[in-house]
């Protein structure tokens, strides 16, 4: 079986903010007043999916909205499930996507204890972070999402910082690196915020292609100067486990869109957080199997569409790269993945400026893993004849020992 994770949407589109940007909020005109996971699917889910061959290790999401509106018993009840239906030897992760504002010493506590991975939502400074990120009565949530994190810190929480790069801060990008390191926050994570309106337009708080490759390209100045090994930003990372693994480890860089799963509140299985739509609904955990979905010519046609990018895409140095670009920002009015992405301008401005750099670290990486390869050859006094432990597929005579 094809190895797949979750991402769990508990509460559906639910929160205590409303930011205006928002892409998920209308989903609660479709669905319950108050949306909440119950026991029965939540058991469905998890026993069904612990079922599943994913080499042991299974890789939970959890998303909103806002899942901590769900309170402590909840994700107490998330763990006594995962450890009832764990098979032996499973290793099993957690991450959690928040706005902040909610957390507790409780649930801060508890996350510790089971090792969540917490990704807070900020955006910035005050004034930045505040301008479209503001509670259900418009008012500020910069100074409760920092009591959140703090709290993060109080129980030594593993914690991410999640920023969505929108019509404000896209030109701020030295001055919100700058304030995420002033407050020691040392992993990163910049998203583009493109939204269209009915008519295929961009929405007033939307970026452009050309304002996202100078975004990227001004916070690359910065980070390279001196926190290449300071600060992990995700994007960059991806490039550089591209460039020395040849794997890639976030969808948008693939050639196809078969990663995940969504599931909502109600057990609905969707292929993609940006299409929780009708028409690409899979199924549900509590009536169906994975190997359901999996095998589902809806989830597979909408895997291949990736791969169906613009012709342009095909004399693009950077295609390899990219692959056209998450299909969200490749689906306007026209609603066809064969549109070039409205960030390509972009990318391409940000990939020719920094790539030549990048291969310069992934080289160095790549010398550092060798070295360590060495050492680890030498005390282990492998056999001329073995094969070499840097996984080249050579014998170690005719690599390493050379």
């Amino acid at each position: 079986m094809k190895s797949f994770s979750l991402l769990i949407k508990p509460v559906s589109a639910d929160c205590n903010l409303r930011c205006e940007y928002c892409f998920y909020i209308d989903h609660l005109n479709s669905v319950e007043s108050k949306p909440r996971m119950s026991d029965n699917t939540l058991e469905s889910m998890i026993a069904s999916y612990m079922q599943t061959d994913q080499n042991n290790q299974y890789a939970f999401g959890w998303q909103g909205g806002e899942p901590t509106l769900l309170g402590l018993n909840f994700w107490k009840k998330v763990v006594e499930l995962q450890t009832k239906y764990a098979p032996p030897g499973a290793v099993i992760s957690n991450g959690l996507q928040t706005n902040g504002t909610l957390i507790n010493d409780e649930l801060a506590k508890f996350f510790a204890e089971y090792r969540f991975l917490i990704g807070v939502s900020l955006d910035g400074p005050p004034l930045l972070h505040d301008f479209y990120r503001k509670t259900i009565n418009q008012k500020p949530t910069h100074t409760l999402v920092m009591s959140g994190i703090e709290r993060l810190r109080k129980f030594k929480v593993e914690f991410n910082i999640l920023t969505l790069v929108n019509h404000e801060t896209v030109r701020k990008a030295s001055e919100i690196y700058h304030y995420l390191k002033e407050n020691e926050f040392y992993y990163h994570q910049y998203i583009p915020c493109v939204e269209f309106d009915e008519n295929g337009n961009l929405e007033p708080y939307s970026i452009t292609g050309d304002e996202w490759g100078d975004f990227l390209c001004e916070l690359f100045e910065e980070w390279i100067k001196a926190d290449i090994n300071k600060v992990s930003i995700r994007l960059f990372d991806s490039i550089l486990n591209y460039l020395v693994y040849g794997t890639y480890s976030v969808c948008y860089m693939g050639n196809n869109c078969c990663q995940y799963f969504v599931v909502e509140y109600d057990g609905s299985v969707y292929p993609c957080d940006f299409f929780v739509q009708k028409d690409l609904l899979l199924g549900n955990v509590k009536t169906n199997k994975w190997d359901d979905f999996l095998d589902s010519p809806k989830y597979r046609t909408f895997g291949a569409q990736k791969a169906e990018w613009n012709k342009r895409c095909n004399i693009c140095p950077f295609l390899n790269i990219c692959h056209g670009d998450c299909q969200k920002f490749r689906t306007n009015i026209n609603n066809s993945s064969k549109e070039l992405s409205i960030l390509c301008k972009g990318w391409k401005k940000f990939y020719a400026n920094t790539l030549p750099r990048f291969r310069l670290i992934a080289d160095k990486i790549k010398h550092d893993n060798k070295i360590t390869s060495l050492n680890q050859i030498k005390a282990k006094k492998i056999g001329r004849n073995s094969p070499c432990p840097c996984g080249s597929g050579k014998k170690y005579k005719n690599c390493c020992l050379r």
